[in-house]
C-alpha cells in the first residue's frame, strides 16, 4: 500500500528500510525521500517504524 503518494513509497519498502538497519524516521527520511513533500504520511510511516522495530525486538527475544 502506498504511504506516501508524493514519494510512491510503500509500505513495504518501509519495513525493508527497517529489516536493513534503519531505527528511525530519519534515516528511513534520508534513505527513501518519505515525508519531505507534504508531510501527511509522516504520522503513519513513523507508525510503520515502529511496528517493524517491535516485530524484530521480538524475533530477537524468540530466538534468545
Amino acid at each position: 500500500m502506498y504511504i506516501c503518494l508524493c514519494r510512491a513509497v510503500t509500505d513495504r519498502q518501509i519495513r525493508e528500510s527497517v529489516e536493513n538497519g534503519a531505527s528511525s524516521f530519519r534515516e528511513v527520511r534520508e534513505e527513501l525521500d518519505v515525508g519531505t513533500c507534504c508531510g501527511r504520511c509522516v504520522p503513519e510511516t513513523r507508525e510503520l517504524i515502529d511496528q517493524a522495530l517491535s516485530e524484530i525486538a521480538g524475533r530477537i527475544s524468540v530466538a534468545a
